[in-house]
């Protein structure tokens, strides 16, 4: 038997906030991905908003490469 929770927040102006930090840091676009676990061509569309959202696990990735928090926070429950 499964047990599922899902839940969303909107953090208006995301994709702007990880650019300015992967900006700030001295790696390339390639190092940063590879670390993540993720193409370039995933990074450039999370940085642009064009995806409708992005997974906590992926979001806590960036954060922890680029030692940076973004103050993503879900309500409890």
């Amino acid at each position: 038997m499964k047990v599922e929770r899902v839940q969303a927040v909107e953090v208006p102006g995301l994709g702007n906030k990880i650019k300015e930090a992967r900006e700030a840091d001295k790696r390339s676009l390639t190092q940063i991905c590879g670390l993540v676990g993720m193409s370039t061509a995933n990074w450039y569309r999370i940085e642009q908003e064009k995806n409708e959202s992005v997974p906590e696990e992926t979001l806590r990735k960036i954060e922890a490469v680029l030692g940076v928090e973004f103050g993503v926070n879900f309500p409890s429950l």
